[in-house]
């Protein structure tokens, strides 16, 4: 790629993450008129092509809406938006949102206990016996946490895969990459991984005996642990 696309597509990012965190910090309301492009390159110092790029993912966001011959308006993102807007949230104006991570925390404690419960009642002798082994192998992990790390996210991701909901599937899809990027972020949920092996096993155990409210049970127990470790190493 030309350096000079290189450089253009670094000003759109900036534009983009200034415009985004002032949309989803409230600075431009819902409904609200945004200034034109042109005011906007003008208002930055860049060219049109970058505001063109920046406003192209913000509309992919839907966080804002261009209508031809009008001006662009911004969209309720709460009301609209979708789960690519997460990762914005979480991280707007450079800092972490406490308040989005622990909405996070709930949403993937429910959602990964109702998957093992399906998991239970779904899953393949393949897929029960890959989720022992997982449980067993981050037993073997021990501090390394980077390991521990991996693996737990393999386990459950493969509960996922078991429970045959392919909607969890999608949603487990679209926090990867954020969940990737910020593995340091979230290592916390597995340190001292000895501690959570014991509800790892339980999980696997009921998965494997197809008991859905065993395996419901230990999985939130595990996520919930997973919870307050990640919230304390925060402060």
């Amino acid at each position: 790629m030309p350096s000079a696309a290189i450089r253009r597509s670094l000003v759109s990012d900036q534009v983009f993450r200034l415009v985004c965190d002032q949309i989803l910090s409230g600075t431009y309301a819902p409904g609200e008129k945004l200034p034109t492009q042109r005011a906007l390159a003008a208002e930055y110092g860049v060219n049109m092509a970058s505001i063109r790029e920046a406003v192209k993912r913000l509309e992919q966001l839907r966080l804002v809406e261009v209508r031809h011959g009008d001006a662009m308006r911004v969209r309720d993102w709460r009301a609209e938006g979708g789960l690519d807007v997460v990762a914005h949230v979480l991280f707007r104006a450079g800092g972490l949102d406490r308040g989005t991570l622990e909405s996070l925390l709930e949403a993937r404690r429910l959602m990964l206990a109702e998957a093992a419960r399906l998991a239970a009642e779904r899953r393949t002798e393949d897929e029960a016996g890959r989720i022992a082994e997982l449980a067993e192998r981050i037993a073997e992990a021990g501090d390394d946490a980077g390991a521990a790390q991996r693996l737990d996210w393999e386990l459950m991701a493969l509960v996922v895969e078991a429970s045959g909901n392919v909607v969890f599937a999608l949603i487990l899809n679209s926090i990867r990459q954020l969940y990737l990027e910020h593995a340091g972020l979230f290592q916390a949920v597995v340190s001292d991984s000895g501690e959570l092996v014991p509800l790892y096993r339980r999980a696997a155990k009921a998965i494997g005996a197809g008991a859905g409210g065993r395996a419901a049970t230990a999985v939130a127990e595990l996520a919930a642990a997973q919870e307050r470790r990640l919230l304390e190493a925060l402060g």
